[in-house]
């Protein structure tokens, strides 16, 4: 949340790429899911992480793990093309301690919602937070949007995160291109997304640990999160948690 003329790696044509800029993408939602619609990976990742997932889903597809939170625009499109969301209660699962904090935090002109699950999902009509997971846009204390870094809080559950070597070119390309077009329009979503940045680089500050970020430059790098300072290293080298420490 992808033949002529197309920009090398992207995913999107030049004619889209113009009228994204043009306008606010989220205007135009179908578009923006047609240009946003490469696999994270060529494997199925949701099969390598579900085994260690208690309901037997991927953990991304679990609402009990997982919250996607849509802009009032998807909603909209979603409601009116497909019938697989509603909007999410908070007493689905047992533990519903998180449901206030969740909804206090959600940002205004959005929704949390919640899905049929996995094995009736309607893939065309994945939200943009189910698409761009478990990776958001890293930007950086002097406001620049370098690339993709991880949904920390996922790094024992995620098979990807272990697996970043494994993340697609074209998956790259295309989560780069979509927020650079929305956030060439969409000031108050690109400060959500430095706040959430300072976030990782407060904790991991703590923490005596180098980010991880796939650059938008097609390299990889760990990031200092007190100086920003970027030292390439391969993602092949990138630490791995939870039952993935080990696998081959």
């Amino acid at each position: 949340m992808v033949n002529q003329n197309r920009a090398k790696g992207t995913g999107l044509t030049m004619e889209n790429i113009m009228r994204l800029a043009q306008k606010s993408p989220l205007e135009d939602i179908r578009r923006l899911y047609a240009v946003f619609d490469s696999p994270v990976t060529r494997v199925d990742c949701g099969r390598k992480c579900a085994p260690f997932n208690m309901t037997g889903k991927p953990f991304c597809c679990d609402i009990c793990q997982a919250v996607p939170a849509v802009y009032n625009e998807e909603w909209d499109y979603l409601k009116r093309n497909t019938d697989l969301w509603r909007f999410w209660i908070g007493d689905e699962c047992p533990d519903s301690d998180d449901v206030l904090r969740l909804k206090d935090e959600i940002l205004e002109g959005m929704a949390l919602l919640a899905c049929k699950g996995p094995a009736l999902c309607q893939r065309d009509f994945r939200a943009l937070s189910c698409r761009q997971f478990p990776f958001f846009p890293y930007v950086t204390a002097d406001y620049r949007f370098l690339g993709l870094a991880y949904e920390w809080e996922f790094e024992d559950r995620c098979w990807v995160i272990s697996n970043l070597h494994r993340v697609s070119k074209s998956y790259r390309s295309q989560f780069v291109a979509m927020h650079d077009a929305l956030f060439a329009q969409r000031q108050d979503i690109f400060e959500n997304y430095a706040y959430h940045s300072e976030r990782m680089r407060n904790l991991y500050a703590e923490r005596r640990r180098r980010i991880p970020l796939l650059h938008r430059n097609g390299d990889e790098y760990r990031v200092s999160p007190v100086s920003g300072r970027l030292a390439r290293a391969p993602s092949t080298r990138f630490p791995r948690f939870g039952p993935y420490r080990v696998e081959n």
